[in-house]
């Protein structure tokens, strides 16, 4: 168990170290080097876990999206709670900003950046589907096409923001975001009761960090 949990680490230091570096440096010229060098771990450590660069990005991609909110009553709860908190996580997290930073890097050419948002497009289609189940969507909302929409626009506007004052306004931006198109998908009822406000995700992360592990995962788009 103890070399498990050493093991858990280790590749945690490596990815956060790794995230580090792709955020500063972008993809193309972050070196293995330079990884080694911030997570102070050996060539053979940071290889029994990741064989090469792309295999470190891939796996920043899928620890960010490991985030354990608790569930809600609502499922559209649970999709602007993970959108605040994406937007939080990426205000304060290198390895978030890395994993986006890495989709949209137009530099990483040999970079297969579809995971990333295919993972993050299905978790929100998944979400979708739930809430329509449920009937908290209005008749006409095609889920699958929503949830790109909603990763297209979460996409462009922290973009946005990082360029005009380094995300530093972007939970606000999400905070907008949500109010124009909520009310475009949800009946009326669901809407009056969603906590769109912009210390959701603080509030909503939190309650994640005290529940058991066993809640849902979401990518940075459920809380209430």
């Amino acid at each position: 168990m103890a070399r498990q949990e050493r093991a858990i680490r280790t590749r945690r230091t490596i990815l956060d170290a790794a995230a580090a570096v792709f955020d500063e440096r972008g993809y193309t010229s972050a070196t293995i080097g330079e990884i080694l060098g911030r997570a102070g771990v050996t060539k053979g450590a940071l290889y029994f876990h990741f064989g090469s660069k792309e295999e470190l990005a891939l796996g920043i991609f899928e620890e960010q999206l490991a985030v354990t909110l608790p569930p809600q009553s609502s499922k559209l709860q649970e999709l602007v709670d993970s959108g605040l908190v994406l937007a939080l996580r990426l205000c304060t997290d290198p390895l978030v900003r890395a994993s986006v930073g890495l989709a949209l890097d137009q530099g990483a050419l040999g970079l297969d950046r579809t995971p990333a948002f295919r993972m993050w497009i299905d978790q929100t289609t998944r979400t979708l589907a739930e809430a329509k189940a449920r009937g908290e969507l209005l008749p006409h909302v095609e889920v699958t096409e929503t949830a790109e929409l909603l990763v297209a626009s979460f996409s462009g506007v922290q973009l946005l923001s990082q360029l005009r004052c380094q995300r530093q306004d972007l939970e606000h931006r999400v905070v907008v975001l949500f109010q124009h198109m909520l009310p475009g998908i949800a009946v009326p009822a669901v809407l009056a009761r969603l906590d769109i406000s912009a210390d959701r995700g603080r509030r909503a992360l939190e309650a994640g960090r005290l529940e058991p592990a066993t809640g849902n995962v979401t990518t940075g788009a459920e809380a209430g």
